[in-house]
């Protein structure tokens, strides 16, 4: 097992943590998505590399799925993403890893699959949903702070992708996207 920071999981003592080696993470399938395919593993900001892996992913498969197919992978990757953030932050002895970005990803896709097709509103989109992520407004750092486990890791993103798209929503209904 890669060596690790067994600090509490403050956003500050999660900045430090210790990185595992490429080769740790490729070495198991519910480490590599965890890790978000290797992104996780990216600094400064493994969240939003990840986020930016997610939206590259969604510009290439998301055109040619129906939305009950996206509907569907979601909500499968959701709860292999409760299953593996669990087992991982196990194993890393860090319950919600900052390199651990699979929960950014799946929470951006459902904005992005909730948000008009183009760069602009999808960016907008992307820049709401990091700032949520980011500052934790309540109830996030709440949910942050207080579940535990992969669900933990997974639900406190699903509820920043909520308030992006509230935001979105709100700019729609206001016709500045167009």
């Amino acid at each position: 097992m890669p060596p690790t920071d067994t600090r509490s999981s403050s956003m500050r003592d999660r900045t430090r943590a210790a990185y595992p080696a490429l080769s740790w993470v490729c070495r198991d399938p519910g480490r590599l998505i965890a890790f978000g395919l290797g992104s996780g593993l990216i600094r400064p900001a493994s969240g939003t590399w990840g986020t930016l892996l997610a939206w590259a992913i969604w510009l290439a498969a998301a055109p040619a799925a129906s939305d009950l197919a996206i509907g569907a992978f979601l909500a499968v990757a959701f709860l292999y993403g409760c299953w593996a953030c669990h087992r991982v932050g196990r194993e890393l002895q860090q319950p919600d890893h900052v390199g651990m970005v699979w929960d950014e990803m799946v929470a951006f896709w459902l904005v992005l699959w909730l948000t008009p097709a183009g760069w602009l509103p999808q960016a907008l989109a992307f820049v709401l949903f990091r700032t949520f992520d980011i500052v934790k407004p309540p109830p996030i750092k709440f949910f942050d702070a207080h579940i535990k486990g992969g669900f933990g890791v997974m639900w406190d993103d699903i509820v920043a992708a909520g308030y992006a798209l509230l935001v979105m929503a709100l700019v729609a209904r206001t016709g500045v996207l167009g």
